[in-house]
């Protein structure tokens, strides 16, 4: 069972396009708990679906942050969609 926070937290992040990011803290905004950028953080590391790209959320100041399945699997996934180098 997802909380509602939770909820609009995988819907935002399923809406962010190919080659695009946004922070944990825009995301957290645009759920409506400007301040929750941390628990956006643990509600994706819980994150199984593939079709909720989570490895398109990244850290404010524009490094990538965490991933469930690892770091440097988030950064191939970003590379591969021309987001970093």
């Amino acid at each position: 069972m997802q909380t509602e926070f939770a909820q609009k937290v995988y819907k935002i992040v399923s809406k962010i396009p190919k080659g695009k990011t946004l922070s944990y803290k825009q995301v957290a905004k645009l759920a409506g708990r400007p301040l929750a950028h941390r628990a956006v953080g643990n509600i994706l590391n819980k994150n199984r679906d593939p079709k909720v790209p989570c490895h398109r959320v990244i850290k404010s100041d524009g490094t990538i942050g965490g991933y469930a399945w690892g770091n440097w699997e988030k950064r191939v996934k970003l590379r591969e969609e021309g987001v970093i180098e």
